[in-house]
């Protein structure tokens, strides 16, 4: 049997990256120059019309000076993280 993981909460990953974007006081335009991704690319991905490749996101991350792994951690918003129960494991 086929066991599959819950879907990932796209709408909490773009909207940390707005909270985190704005936290900062940057706009589009100065996110992007900081990552070196187009000022579109930063808008699309933020209002939920791409979800943008794992290269971009990394980009982000550093941009943010945000550790890749808490930002994606929203991904498991409404869920457990992978590994967050190991008695599955026994």
């Amino acid at each position: 049997m086929t066991i599959l993981p819950p879907d990932p909460d796209l709408d909490a990953l773009r909207l940390e990256l707005g909270r985190l974007r704005a936290e900062r006081g940057w706009s589009y335009d100065e996110l992007a120059a900081r990552s070196g991704l187009a000022r579109r690319t930063v808008i699309e991905i933020e209002q939920g019309r791409t979800i943008g490749t794992l290269k971009t996101w990394h980009a982000l991350a550093h941009a943010l000076n945000t550790p890749f792994d808490e930002l994606f951690a929203t991904l498991c918003h409404e869920h457990d993280l992978p590994g967050a129960d190991d008695s599955s494991n026994s």
